[in-house]
């Protein structure tokens, strides 16, 4: 090993260096966040731009990534290609920003993937559900509606005169407060 060491010139140890160092930083990190342990977003810095996009070019990720991916391509260069330190050095640094572009295109399609999953009582209104529980004229009773693909029961008030019994169609046409439905009765379709 310190055969080897000993025949690198001083720039083939920067690029060794970079790669290994950068290269462990990087697959430690990864590792983390594959376990639980490390947060996408610790460290980050947003660099101009829409921060919905998510993406974020001054992360752990993408330092580490940078320089693994600067010193291997530099070290290859030098070892492998012949090529002078000036021509190495570019080398590895289109392919450390390379690297980059592509960690940050990986977050934006994660970012992509994560939803809320709140249901939100708004997104009920217009829908039509069913009485689950009888609604009389002034009083509250409850409804079953899907609301952003699940169904949900919620209480309910009725602006309409007449009673809505268990199973009846009710249209919601407002909220009242933070999660009590405003229904009218819905026709039954005529034969």
């Amino acid at each position: 090993m310190t055969e080897f060491w000993s025949s690198l010139s001083t720039v083939e140890k920067l690029f060794l260096f970079c790669a290994v160092v950068g290269g462990a930083l990087f697959l430690f990190k990864l590792v983390l966040m594959v376990v639980g342990f490390g947060d996408a977003d610790d460290a980050d810095m947003d660099v101009g731009g829409d921060s919905d996009l998510g993406f974020r070019i001054l992360s752990i990720q993408g330092i580490t990534a940078f320089f693994m991916m600067f010193g291997l391509v530099g070290l290859a260069m030098t070892r492998q290609s012949g090529a002078g330190t000036a021509l190495a050095a570019l080398a590895g640094l289109a392919a450390g920003a390379a690297t980059v572009w592509i960690i940050g295109r990986i977050f934006v399609a994660m970012r992509k993937l994560q939803t809320d999953g709140t249901v939100r009582p708004e997104a009920a209104v217009g829908q039509e559900g069913s009485v689950y529980l009888r609604i009389a004229p002034g009083g509250i009773g409850k409804i079953q509606v899907a609301a952003q693909g699940r169904l949900r029961i919620y209480e309910a008030v009725s602006r309409s005169d007449q009673v809505m019994d268990t199973g009846a169609a009710c249209r919601v046409v407002a909220l009242e407060g933070h999660r009590r439905m405003v229904v009218e009765p819905v026709a039954p379709p005529s034969s």
